[in-house]
């Protein structure tokens, strides 16, 4: 059953607290009472309430010292006031106090419905909102950044020196080698982690919308614009914006980027308005930067704005001791989702993975895993749990004899062998291969390109 949400209603009126009794209890919440501001404080102390109702003329303890002491002791209930002396100036006082509204004797009781279930969905919201920082907290612990191999050890070492700084942070790395997790650590573990952390992808967007999803648009902006729109930037105020792919920004977009970067500040695309924003910039992009500015593809000075602190994330075949922590780890949480009792892996599947060299890093070792936990029958996951995900590989039975010995391919080799044996598996489909990857659908139509398989 349902728990009654709780009012609790404070006045020295008893006739007016007798009938916002029956009224409320009517419309099916839970009442109690309080004749002046002290009994409303001490009720605080004891109970919780979803909304308080308070008058604020009372003879005791007033209204308006009442609400003070309540929000001293929890901000968060909301504070409804009421009187019969209506006027500006208690209103102002009453609000920059922290109360949530503000009404008057006698009291319209659809106003005041509607009031209470405003403040009640307000409540709701902000311990949803204290329930997903609080998760995303926990999420981005740098402590749950899985890894003991060296390089790894020394990419938490070097987040937990730059975390606390304002310093602007560049991130490197494959893509699916968990850049994201990495800027979310940074914001999670610094003085901003109870403001927001907002995220864009930069090569998701159009460059056509980027501009107004980073800065806003005002209404009538361009065709569709309807209403006034804030940006990531204003989201972001107070906390950080991660700014993924950011290589694939225009040559245009990158002006803009970089005055903000300087001025600390934007104007929404179709007004004039210049608007102050305090906000730590996280970039991150699986190109080479330097060779991008070499081709005048990314402006040298952005370049040098963005790369305050590097900070580059090794691909998981750089560290292939990791493979079994980070397995394990994916294997718990995906068997917990799915209800499932899987232990472990057996010895000759942990092999194949240790020897598979994951193009797509960890974020193609968790889709590996979380598939092979759907399809597992078993207590340990085995190498038919995998088949679909690692036929590429050669079998550990495979003499070596069965393999062709060739001198080391190049980079470039390995790459477009790996997305025609992707894109083979993932029957053609581009999107499927794109995300099998780890990359952008649009990234793949580049390299697809480049190595002339269109």
């Amino acid at each position: 059953m349902k728990q009654k949400n709780t009012i609790l209603v404070v006045d020295d009126d008893f006739a007016h607290r007798t009938m916002l009794r029956t009224l409320l209890g009517g419309w099916g919440y839970h009442v109690t009472e309080a004749d002046d501001g002290l009994s409303a404080i001490e009720a605080v102390h004891q109970s919780p309430f979803d909304v308080i109702l308070m008058d604020i003329r009372m003879i005791k303890v007033s209204g308006l010292e009442g609400l003070e002491k309540i929000k001293r002791f929890n901000p968060a209930i909301p504070v409804i006031i009421m009187t019969a002396y209506a006027s500006v100036e208690t209103a102002v006082q009453a609000l920059k106090q922290g109360a949530y509204d503000y009404l008057t004797k006698p009291l319209d009781f659809d106003e005041l419905k509607i009031v209470i279930e405003r403040a009640m969905e307000h409540s709701r919201l902000q311990e949803e909102n204290r329930y997903l920082r609080e998760s995303l907290a926990a999420q981005f612990d740098r402590r749950n950044l899985i890894g003991r191999s060296e390089p790894m050890v020394r990419l938490m070492e070097t987040v937990a020196q730059v975390a606390p700084s304002e310093a602007t942070v560049l991130i490197t790395g494959e893509s699916g080698t968990g850049k994201e997790m990495i800027a979310g650590a940074i914001h999670f573990n610094s003085g901003r982690k109870d403001a927001p952390f907002v995220k864009i992808n930069c090569a998701a967007v159009t460059e056509t919308l980027l501009e107004s999803e980073l800065f806003g648009h005002e209404k009538g902006a361009f065709t569709g614009a309807d209403r006034r729109k804030e940006g990531k930037f204003r989201q972001a105020d107070g906390g950080s914006i991660f700014l993924d792919e950011v290589s694939e920004m225009s040559l245009a977009m990158q002006v803009k980027l970089l005055r903000v970067l300087q001025e600390r500040e934007i104007i929404r695309v179709g007004g004039d308005e210049v608007i102050k924003v305090n906000v730590r910039v996280i970039g991150a992009t699986n190109t080479d930067l330097i060779r991008e500015v070499e081709k005048k593809r990314f402006r040298e000075d952005l370049y040098y704005r963005l790369n305050v602190v590097t900070l580059h994330v090794p691909p998981l075949r750089e560290r292939k001791e990791d493979i079994p922590l980070i397995a394990q780890h994916f294997l718990t949480l995906f068997a917990e989702k799915n209800h499932k009792n899987i232990k472990g892996f057996t010895p000759r599947t942990m092999d194949r993975l240790l020897k598979h060299n994951w193009p797509g890093n960890v974020r193609e070792l968790m889709n590996a895993v979380e598939r092979a936990v759907v399809l597992s029958r078993s207590d340990y996951l085995n190498e038919e749990d995998f088949s679909l995900t690692l036929r590429d590989q050669p079998r550990p039975e495979e003499a070596p004899s069965q393999r062709i010995n060739t001198e080391a391919p190049s980079l470039e080799e390995v790459e477009r062998e790996a997305i025609l044996k992707v894109l083979e598996t993932a029957g053609g489909n581009k999107s499927e291969a794109a995300r099998r990857l780890g990359i952008t659908r649009r990234t793949l139509h580049l390299k697809l390109k480049k190595y002339g398989m269109m």
